[in-house]
């Protein structure tokens, strides 16, 4: 039953699919997380590297979670368990599918919590908080922020409402509806932040910044987290594109659409990159890493600037979107499974996956104030733990089964299906670089976050 209603759940159309697949990707982690590493390596060293990472193994790590999800149609247990059967391996590979649902209750549940931010900074931002304000009472507003539990909880419980409120409307009437006006919005206001660092006098050397190629400034490391950038920005390795992928119809060129998905996310990347870098040198700000980035040094620009209050609003707003897209992109799979596994209502399973996800995130939300203090397994807090494992090891972990289980379990025949590349030299290049370089490279990146 659970799967015949899956079957009848399919993009409406090979646009809306890219919107919702460049909307899992564009999220906090890109707004806060590509503009430190480009600043802590090299630059456009980084940049470069990244599309290097991006065409030879992030676009065929996309194509494989998605040929997966369109080969099993159904959520990430069910479709690995199913095509373990077909292909006569072992059910183990099902439990890649658990791992999948786990970290993506695991990232949601904090970033959720982070996210909640975006909402009082929009907030604050739309009612003039940060016009002309200093950096001492930026400062304070930050850790007033963090550190009233009450407030940090009921704005993570407004974000995790606005994301469950999509996902239980299903994929048509929900996602897609969410997408083509969440989507545009974002490129629109994106664009508008562009066109005002373009006027700033630290537009050129942000520019430079970007594109001004150093190769002396490539190392491992930087390869390494170049590599690491593209899987994320991807959003690949916890089931979201397998789910996104079951619903691709059989006549879209999976290839193709992946080519057009990255491409859209290059873009994204250095917009934003454009955006930010310039306003950074502009008011001689220092990039960092982290929720610091967004909430305690680009609110500074916005208060220095002409016309702050709009652009800052306008910024926050990106934030606010980018986070919602990506929250409703992680949700979906677990409501998913909770539906075809136990034949629940969409909306039975929504309100299931809100409330555990809330809960688990309450446990991130008292690590900046009650239980900041509080040291786990050797990190600072359960925000730095849960955090720091999901993103370091589950995440790649999954992007390792998936290479694998694509690679060299399922047969020939079921790929060419998959797949229908035009050409078959496509083909060749595609299951040589997803059996040998891919797992290499995945591996290479567990080592370099264990050591």
């Amino acid at each position: 039953m659970a799967t015949q209603e899956l079957k009848h759940n399919r993009w409406s159309s090979k646009f809306v699919f890219i919107l919702a697949a460049t909307g899992a990707a564009v999220g906090l982690g890109n707004i806060w997380k590509f503009p430190y590493e480009v600043a802590s390596n090299g630059g456009s060293a980084f940049v470069i590297t990244y599309i290097i990472c991006l065409a030879c193994l992030g676009i065929p790590l996309l194509i494989a979670e998605m040929l997966l999800g369109r080969l099993g149609r159904a959520n990430p247990i069910a479709t690995l368990s199913k095509l373990a059967k077909e292909n006569n391996t072992s059910q183990v590979w099902a439990a890649l599918g658990w791992l999948n649902i786990i970290t993506l209750i695991c990232v949601l549940s904090f970033y959720s919590v982070v996210a909640g931010w975006s909402i009082k900074y929009f907030i604050a931002s739309c009612m003039g908080v940060f016009v002309n304000i200093d950096n001492d009472s930026l400062n304070l507003f930050w850790q007033n922020t963090v550190a009233n539990p009450v407030e940090i909880i009921s704005y993570h419980a407004l974000f995790m409402l606005l994301t469950i409120a999509v996902v239980i409307r299903g994929v048509n009437r929900g996602i897609e509806t969410a997408n083509k006006i969440l989507m545009p919005l974002l490129f629109i206001f994106l664009l508008i932040l562009v066109g005002y660092s373009y006027t700033t006098p630290g537009f050129e050397k942000g520019w430079n910044f970007l594109f001004e190629f150093r190769y002396q400034d490539i190392n491992f490391d930087t390869i390494i987290k170049a590599f690491g950038q593209t899987c994320f920005t991807l959003a690949i390795g916890a089931g979201c594109m397998l789910v996104y992928g079951s619903y691709v119809t059989d006549e879209t060129n999976l290839g193709e659409t992946s080519y057009i998905i990255a491409l859209v996310n290059l873009l994204v990347a250095v917009l934003i990159g454009l955006a930010i870098f310039p306003l950074i040198f502009s008011y001689g700000l220092t990039p960092i890493g982290g929720p610091g980035l967004i909430f305690q040094t680009i609110p500074i620009a916005f208060a220095k600037m002409k016309f702050g209050h709009l652009f800052g609003s306008l910024f926050f707003a990106l934030i606010l979107f980018a986070a919602w897209t990506s929250s409703i992109s992680m949700a979906e799979p677990v409501v998913i499974m909770l539906v075809e596994k136990h034949n629940l209502t969409r909306a039975k399973a929504g309100m299931i996956t809100g409330t555990f996800t809330w809960l688990l995130g309450i446990l991130s939300a008292l690590s900046f104030n009650v239980w900041q203090d509080v040291h786990i397994l050797g990190y600072n807090n359960f925000f730095t733990l849960i955090t720091d494992v999901t993103t370091d090891f589950m995440l790649p972990i999954g992007i390792l089964g998936f290479a694998i289980f694509s690679g060299w379990k399922v047969r020939p025949e079921a790929i060419i299906s998959g797949l229908n590349f035009k050409k078959q030299t496509t083909r060749k290049i595609w299951l040589f670089l997803i059996k040998y370089p891919a797992p290499i490279a995945v591996l290479s990146m567990l080592i370099w976050h264990g050591s």
